[in-house]
């Protein structure tokens, strides 16, 4: 009796073929669907945890220079929309270089839709890849850490493998990679949306309590929200805007933004400027980049992580309250803790690894987290650091 493999198939039945492939440095390859944009994508692979939210994490400008992995199957069912997009930057058209999902993208169901994920991903440029077994690449990069990869998408099946494997393993890492450029604003603008509520979406900031100056390394727009919803009047600069230029639109206070990249590139011209600003005693809050830009600007170092943090579920204690809060987290870089200065006090450690998650200076009024408090997506248990800022800045404002 012939075995199974010399068993000729079925009348009509071939083998589907892979229209899409993710080639990891490595010389490892993972066949699939392609979906979304056709072509080539590289960049490191993560994968990240959150349940809900894809589109906002597709969009956050933290993810420049990576290929996102869902670990939760069921990515698109909701679809997509005009609203639910944090880059602020559209020129940059979006965080990620692209995406892989285990389950077929599906047709969408919710009353919010109004684009199939895999139109929106076309449209955007993002290249993906379904129909792999992501936990097996999760397990892969828990193990051996983040890795480059490649992902094509070609719907005629045809791959020029080796030159993808070369690709890959020539890809450069992302230590000493400044990504800011990419992703940061090309001039300075105002910001007065606030957040949305159901039946009337987003609001329009009617008083005007404080001026914040934020410094755009990737932000995020729902943190300009949260400012805005405090009656803070925002301004948006660039990244590479100096000292002198800031303190030029006399700032209540100053805020760091999250951003893609190694935070020790981007501190090369980051740093100084920091270092001023906390000079003149302005309170200061950062927020993922911006955290590590001032633990930077105050002498302490940051280093890469094994595999990260990208989730929507990481427990983190916060020593100023006791209090333990679930948040939401997108980072590949951690800032040292051995290296801080005796006048920066450790605040928050993450409860999965004990990394640091959070600073406050104790001669001057500025703090800092490693997560994202403004979530979106994610839990709303940090939301409370957005008033910690307010009230610091309104009681210098006082003063």
């Amino acid at each position: 009796m012939a075995s199974l493999q010399d068993q000729a198939p079925m009348s009509g039945w071939e083998e589907p073929r892979a229209t899409a492939l993710l080639v990891l440095a490595n010389g490892m390859v993972f066949e699939g669907v392609g979906i979304g944009a056709t072509g080539e994508a590289t960049g490191e692979v993560c994968f990240n945890t959150a349940m809900t939210g894809y589109q906002e994490i597709l969009t956050d400008p933290s993810y420049a220079g990576q290929i996102i992995t869902f670990t939760f199957p069921h990515i698109g069912n909701v679809g997509t929309n005009d609203e639910d997009i944090e880059t602020v930057n559209m020129a940059s058209a979006s965080g990620v270089r692209g995406v892989i999902v285990h389950a077929d993208v599906t047709t969408p169901s919710n009353w919010r839709a109004a684009r199939h994920l895999d139109a929106w991903l076309k449209a955007r440029g993002i290249v993906g890849l379904a129909g792999i077994d992501t936990r097996a690449l999760t397990a892969l990069i828990r193990e051996h850490g983040m890795p480059n990869a490649v992902i094509s998408h070609r719907p005629d099946g045809v791959f020029p493998l080796a030159d993808l494997k070369q690709q890959a393993k020539d890809m450069p890492s992302m230590d000493g990679l400044d990504l800011v450029p990419l992703v940061t604003s090309a001039q300075r603008f105002s910001w007065d949306e606030t957040s949305w509520t159901l039946g009337k979406g987003y609001g329009q900031r009617a008083i005007e309590s404080c001026h914040i100056v934020a410094i755009d390394y990737g932000v995020k727009r729902n943190i300009l929200r949260l400012l805005a919803d405090r009656g803070c009047k925002v301004t948006v600069v660039p990244a590479q805007t100096s000292a002198e230029d800031i303190l030029a639109l006399k700032p209540d206070g100053v805020f760091l933004s999250n951003g893609p990249g190694d935070p020790a590139a981007t501190g090369v011209y980051a740093v100084p400027v920091i270092q001023a600003l906390l000079d003149k005693h302005i309170p200061t809050f950062g927020i993922c980049l911006g955290h590590q830009m001032m633990a930077l600007a105050v002498g302490a170092t940051t280093m890469k992580m094994h595999q990260g943090h990208h989730g929507a579920n990481h427990p983190v204690k916060d020593f100023t309250t006791n209090k333990v809060e679930i948040v939401s987290m997108n980072h590949g870089f951690a800032v040292d803790r051995d290296t801080l200065p005796p006048h920066a006090k450790e605040t928050h450690v993450s409860l999965f690894d004990g990394s640091n998650c959070g600073i406050a200076l104790t001669d001057r009024p500025a703090f800092s987290v490693q997560h994202h408090p403004e979530a979106s997506p994610g839990p709303q248990d940090s939301h409370y650091l957005f008033d910690r800022f307010f009230d610091m800045v309104m009681a210098h404002k006082a003063a």
